[in-house]
């Protein structure tokens, strides 16, 4: 019986993931159209004041009050950690006005490796060959992406590289906070300080916005919230190691909106670069899980 409740949860939790991909793709659709018509700073500071919001609530149902949700012994940590995720997703949705969801997601993807390259300097966690050989087979798919020394190179192609380090960096720190401080704790810290990074650059950037982009704004605001609180509810349901290779959905859900709703174009050496960085991914999970299993 309980084998069968554990699968049910593990099948639940995948569901959740998958959800969670399709709108959290919805919602870098209205991020590229909002920040193609109005400055960056501002949409994302209207997005966190949401999210910010939303964190509150989370942490007060979690923990009760404000006071515990923010209790920490690594505060200079955990404020940085919002600082790169605020930064990460400016310099994402910037990706998106200048490359497109496609070429942006397809680049993205490699934040996985990014991250299993960097465990080992920053958390001292042990990287053995195969998966060393996976994170060679997954830049070998970047390179391919961006094809650099060709005619068609351009800087612009390394901007959502810089986002998929700064969201490793991020990931890599949300693994070492962990060790000491509640989930609820480091959610808090991410809305929270991330709003209160974000707030003044969109003050000072203000600008009116139509009746229907404040429509669009809303649902944003509304898409992060539900994103976040179906990836809780993913993780409450399954072990993150069952679940997180399909967190990679996003990239077709995204490249679909991208192809139908914007006009982009799907090069071949981006399909075959990011089916790369995918297969490198995937097989660094299936590692760590037998790695994990072994201890």
């Amino acid at each position: 019986m309980d084998q069968v409740m554990a699968k049910d949860d593990t099948r639940m939790g995948i569901l959740l993931m998958i959800g969670a991909t399709i709108v959290f793709a919805f919602q870098d659709g209205i991020s590229r159209h909002l920040a193609s018509e109005y400055n960056i700073f501002m949409v994302i500071m209207i997005r966190y004041w949401f999210f910010a919001a939303f964190v509150i609530s989370v942490a007060l149902q979690q923990t009760g009050s404000l006071r515990l949700a923010a209790r920490t012994s690594q505060k200079a940590v955990q404020i940085f950690r919002a600082f790169v995720l605020v930064a990460e997703i400016c310099v994402m949705v910037l990706a998106f006005t200048v490359l497109g969801l496609v070429e942006s997601h397809a680049v993205f993807v490699c934040y996985p490796l990014l991250i299993a390259a960097l465990s080992g300097p920053i958390l001292g966690e042990q990287v053995g060959w195969r998966r060393w050989s996976a994170i060679g087979v997954g830049f070998l798919g970047v390179l391919i992406i961006l094809q650099p020394g060709s005619g068609v190179f351009q800087l612009a192609a390394l901007i959502p590289l810089v986002s998929a380090l700064m969201f490793a960096l991020y990931g890599l720190l949300t693994r070492y906070v962990a060790r000491r401080d509640t989930t609820a704790t480091s959610f808090f810290y991410t809305g929270v300080y991330g709003m209160i990074f974000i707030t003044p650059l969109g003050l000072w950037y203000w600008e009116p916005m139509t009746a229907p982009d404040w429509g669009w704004m809303a649902m944003l605001c509304v898409t992060g919230a539900l994103g976040h609180w179906l990836l809780i509810k993913c993780y409450e349901m399954a072990e993150a190691s069952a679940v997180q290779p399909f967190a990679y959905m996003q990239l077709p859900w995204a490249a679909m909106i991208g192809l139908t709703v914007f006009g982009e174009s799907m090069r071949t050496n981006v399909v075959i670069g990011a089916g790369l960085v995918v297969a490198a991914g995937l097989f660094t999970f299936w590692r760590e899980n037998i790695k994990r299993a072994a201890r």
